[in-house]
């Protein structure tokens, strides 16, 4: 198996605890993984993306425009800034709660996660749009949103990986008081 992944979100919402949850359950498999983060102004609402290589012969970890097989985006926005790495074939699983960027905050720019929602979904064959609002209140935590979008790229088997590999991640990260919120919210699209 081979899996090109991005991620990709802004600052604060999980982005690279997703990464490495997904590179620790294909190591602990035993695959092959390299792995990139691009975290800019992350601590300040900016963009961090990263990019995981999963499989054989593996040449530098940065993947190249239409080479993604995923993309998993936190924000409508980030997706739209991310899809040129997708392949034509490939799937895209996206939260749609917006975070607002600055630019727009300041009146430099306009921001429109809607118009961003209806792009992807001329672009992207196979699209996953997770309300994520609503799944975080069923869920009862806001701060799980990066283990809801694995649970939803895991069920558009994309991802290559099972949920017992995630949750044997999970277990070797979080505390074990994180772990039940994140197992539910990890199996939220299965219920």
């Amino acid at each position: 198996m081979s899996k090109n992944i991005v991620l990709a979100g802004v600052g604060g919402q999980g982005t690279i605890l997703a990464s490495k949850l997904i590179s620790a359950a294909a190591m602990k498999r035993g695959m092959e993984v390299e792995t990139a983060e691009t975290i800019g102004m992350a601590q300040r609402g900016g963009s961090v993306f990263s990019d995981i290589k999963i499989g054989d012969d593996i040449n530098g970890p940065l993947i190249g425009r239409g080479q993604a097989d995923l993309l998993i985006a936190f924000e409508p926005g980030e997706a739209v800034r991310q899809l040129p790495f997708l392949k034509k074939e490939g799937a895209c699983v996206v939260s749609s709660r917006p975070v607002e960027p600055v630019s727009s905050l300041i009146g430099m720019s306009s921001y429109d996660p809607a118009a961003h929602i209806d792009y992807l979904r001329k672009e992207v064959r196979n699209l996953t749009v997770i309300d994520t609002d609503r799944a975080l209140s069923e869920i009862g935590s806001s701060k799980v949103l990066n283990v809801l979008l694995l649970g939803a790229a895991l069920a558009s088997g994309e991802l290559g990986l099972s949920a017992e590999d995630i949750v044997m991640a999970l277990h070797e990260r979080l505390p074990e008081k994180l772990w039940e919120i994140n197992e539910r919210a990890l199996n939220y699209g299965n219920k």
